[in-house]
């Protein structure tokens, strides 16, 4: 009996719990609101912080989160393109793709790493000190590479390697037309020539689009719509390709026929003003840049200032004859071809005796230049300069072009004002000097020159009168004839006109011995002429200096091929013109 007492299970009901203390004792009323009240008070601060991060800190909230998935992927514009006057492409952009990575993603074991620096030209040890050296989520490995190299890239598979969407810039002409389009950086802007000039215009506007990328850099989603890029404008040039391409080709061969250290040639079309060639040599490849020189860089025609020499002459002619001091037929006596001032001697390259203006000109006489010159006033020959636009730098849109050096009259000695006369103590360059002549060309008028496409004649501002440029002009006939110092400027089918120089080269505070610069400056056709033609040749050596002889021919083949091509008809008998005897004046 006592056994079944002891194992009978207890009843809840026979535990007393009212007589516990915890529960008998009274329990504070303020505990319990302070417990519900904390409860309300966090229910309300969770509130408060997601209206927070809802409405008031929205944006913030949204741009945070907008970093760690969303991109902003730039669109770029295509570059405008260059193009010559028929429409010939001298400059254009195409698609090229750039590989980049994001160093954090690249998995720099991987067995493709190797193959990718070979395939982008590259050591492996480059590579990786990009991707160590890089921005923590961007760096290039290598802009513009070529579509199959970077399909080839991209088949390896790599994590963390990307391509982006780019353009190249090409010059289907090469090194013929460097110097005037120029080149451009791997950014797309201007360095050089009419890229430079031109930037806002030929730059364009890029666009942009607005996406959700995965962890992997795969776009999954557009955010916002694409705002398209606006291509820039393209640009027509007045240069004629055929016309670059021939005068580009036969300077070459000039300079190194002669062993000279480069050479310039400007052709300008005396109606319209605009520059048809513009060439310079040494060149340079510019869809190839690399180990380039400022030698290969740098403009001739236009960055380069030299001495004149007796391409100087006409204008002092055709001042005496605007003064009324002499007449084409006026006799000057140059015995015995040798003139004393200031302590110089001023002398022709014979003693030529009594000869009348024209043929002043025609033999380009020293002595009967200076004797011209000193019947006038220094302010005269200063104007005169002037108003044919020495001393001023050409108004072509062009980097680098230079003013010249013509000192004011004021500061001038008589041996200066004489040495000036046949062109030495002030500098021009070679398209200054191409754009003067236009005077003889154009009646009297120099015709402002322009490198862009124009349909229109050019109106010109008044130098001389035109009675009397004309009979320059004729002396300019006289000299590129028998008997004149330029007869291998003749051209089959074609009258010409035009003067040489041979100047010697400054060197240091004088003038050094045996170097020099040959040039020709003419006109064609020589009644109503079409172009004018510049040609420099800078130190020629093999024992022939004179203008004469290395930069008439140049004219010459230059003029005939480019009247050819403007479909002038000849005005001559087509014959050969081309005589062997060569006349020049001595350098000074």
């Amino acid at each position: 009996m006592s056994r079944r007492l002891a194992t009978a299970p207890v009843s809840a009901r026979s535990i007393p719990y009212g007589s516990s203390p915890l529960l008998t004792s009274a329990t504070p009323v303020w505990r319990s609101r302070f417990i519900v009240g904390m409860l309300a008070l966090a229910f309300v601060g969770l509130a408060a912080r997601a209206a927070y991060v809802q409405v008031i800190g929205n944006d913030f909230f949204q741009r945070q989160g907008e970093v760690r998935y969303a991109r902003t992927l730039e669109l770029p514009a295509s570059r405008g393109r260059i193009l010559d006057r028929n429409g010939m492409i001298l400059a254009t952009s195409v698609v090229a793709q750039s590989v980049w990575a994001d160093p954090e993603d690249v998995d720099r074991n991987h067995p493709g790493l190797r193959d990718a620096a070979r395939l982008l030209g590259m050591p492996l040890a480059e590579l990786q000190r990009r991707l160590d050296v890089g921005e923590k989520n961007f760096v290039w490995i290598k802009r513009q590479v070529d579509e199959p190299v970077a399909r080839q890239v991209q088949a390896l598979g790599i994590k963390g390697l990307y391509l982006r969407k780019e353009y190249k810039r090409q010059y289907p002409q090469g090194e013929a037309v460097a110097h005037v389009v120029g080149f451009t950086n791997v950014e797309d802007r201007g360095q050089e020539g009419v890229e430079l000039a031109f930037e806002r215009e030929l730059l364009g506007r890029p666009g942009s689009r607005r996406v959700i990328k995965d962890r992997l850099g795969r776009i999954v989603e557009d955010v916002r719509d694409i705002l398209p890029p606006v291509d820039g404008k393209d640009l027509q040039l007045s240069i004629d390709g055929k016309i670059q391409f021939f005068a580009y080709q036969r300077l070459a061969e000039a300079v190194q026929q002669h062993n000279a250290r480069g050479g310039s040639a400007v052709v300008l079309d005396a109606v319209s003003g605009e520059v048809l060639a513009l060439a310079n040599y040494p060149s340079y490849n510019p869809n190839d840049r690399r180990n380039l020189t400022g030698e290969q860089l740098r403009n001739r025609a236009l960055t380069d200032s030299f001495e004149p020499g007796s391409t100087m002459k006409p204008f002092i002619a055709a001042l005496a004859l605007d003064k009324g001091l002499v007449t084409p037929e006026t006799p000057i006596q140059t015995a015995p071809g040798r003139l004393q001032m200031g302590g110089f001697t001023i002398s022709d390259v014979h003693a030529y005796g009594v000869l009348t203006v024209n043929e002043v000109i025609q033999k380009s006489s020293n002595v009967g230049t200076v004797k011209m010159a000193m019947q006038m006033q220094p302010r005269d020959m200063w104007e005169a300069y002037t108003r044919a636009g020495f001393g001023h730098k050409p108004q072509v849109p062009f980097p680098g072009a230079t003013s010249g050096r013509l000192r004011a009259y004021k500061t001038w000695r008589p041996i200066e004002q004489a040495t000036m006369s046949y062109g030495y103590g002030l500098s021009v360059s070679l398209l200054q000097l191409a754009q003067a002549y236009t005077v003889f060309a154009r009646d009297g008028e120099l015709v402002p020159i322009t490198l862009m496409r124009t349909d229109q004649p050019a109106h010109g501002v008044r130098v001389f009168s035109e009675r009397n440029a004309l009979a320059v002009r004729r002396m300019l006939h006289m000299a590129a004839g028998p008997g004149g110092t330029a007869q291998l400027a003749q051209t089959v089918g074609y009258s010409v006109g035009g003067k040489t120089g041979t100047a010697r080269k400054q060197e240091g505070k004088g003038y050094a011995a045996r170097k020099y610069r040959s040039f020709f400056v003419g006109l064609a056709p020589v009644d109503q002429p079409r172009v004018v033609i510049a040609v420099m040749v800078d130190e020629p050596g093999n024992g022939v200096i004179y203008g004469g002889a290395v930069a008439a021919p140049v004219f010459s083949d230059v003029a005939q091929q480019t009247l050819r091509l403007l479909g002038v008809p000849p005005d001559m008998r087509v014959q050969p013109q081309i005589v062997a005897d060569v006349i020049e004046e001595e350098p000074v």
